[in-house]
């Protein structure tokens, strides 16, 4: 059955008249009449008849009367519900892979309850090429390390650089094993200088260009790393009595052409869910 059939044919259920209903439904009544005898048609079975001077509905005519609200109704909602998503693009989102198990689910919480009806691609990567696919438009937002004297982007936490080794690791050994971030980590370098200027041997045993990466070799007890304190997850420990390590800034970065969900209204939802204040 046509749906605006069915719209036409409730018009006259609810105004009595094939008049009145034409003028609602903007059709002349002899249209309204040659809508009416079509859907009569399809459905086989007579929906009007005429009581004295007025034509009233047939019980076919109650009967559909009553689905044809629930079909139309059903039908609108659908619509309504479809529309929503009507231009709708996903939100390219990067975040280094040191902050996924952390941030990301409070940022991505904050983002749904937002916009419930969002959808998310998440890229993990290291900051320096969140940057160069934001440059690219590659991206419509980053997650990104900064420096704490920069004013790039939007503050969202300050993370201070720890020493991680696992429980049991026995740091009397003559030389240290090193587990490290690439060399462009500001805690790569900070961690090198220190014991060299400590006079602590040490060996640089792996470099990881990932959080989980490292993670698992301090865990099994190959040797001592540094990250943010906010990446350390579980399952190591952080070391006292080591040489001080620099504190970073992590912000979100928001590409040249703006997604229209990312709003100045976003962004702050989005730094009062991290709920951590700097150190």
């Amino acid at each position: 059955m046509d749906i605006e059939s069915l719209r036409s044919f409730l018009a006259f259920s609810e105004t009595g008249s094939f008049t009145r209903a034409a003028k609602q439904i903007n059709r002349t009544q002899s249209a309204f009449s040659a809508q009416m005898k079509k859907l009569e048609s399809e459905v086989g079975a007579p929906l009007f008849e005429k009581e004295g001077r007025n034509v009233v509905l047939t019980e076919a005519g109650i009967t559909l009367r009553a689905d044809a609200k629930q079909i139309l109704e059903l039908h609108d909602s659908s619509l309504n519900k479809i529309k929503r998503y009507q231009n709708k693009r996903s939100l390219r989102l990067g975040c280094p892979e040191d902050y996924n198990e952390s941030l990301l689910p409070k940022i991505i919480s904050a983002i749904r309850e937002y916009e419930p009806l969002c959808s998310i691609q998440v890229f993990s990567q290291p900051s320096v090429v969140l940057r160069e696919w934001l440059d690219e438009g590659k991206l419509d937002a980053a997650i990104v390390t900064r420096s704490p004297n920069s004013e790039e982007g939007y503050w969202l936490y300050s993370d201070q650089g720890v020493w991680i080794a696992a429980e049991n690791f026995d740091l009397s050994v003559d030389v240290l094993p090193l587990v490290l971030f690439q060399a462009d980590c500001k805690y790569h370098a900070a961690a090198i200088d220190s014991l060299t200027k400590q006079g602590q041997a040490h060996q640089l045993l792996v470099c990881c260009n990932t959080a989980s990466a490292q993670r698992g070799m301090v865990k099994s007890g190959l040797g001592i790393g540094v990250m943010g304190r906010v990446s350390m997850g579980s399952g190591v420990v952080e070391l006292a009595d080591m040489p001080p390590l620099p504190s970073v800034d992590i912000a979100l970065l928001t590409g040249g052409k703006a997604h229209p969900m990312i709003t100045a209204s976003l962004i702050e939802r989005i730094q009062s869910s991290v709920l951590i204040q700097p150190s």
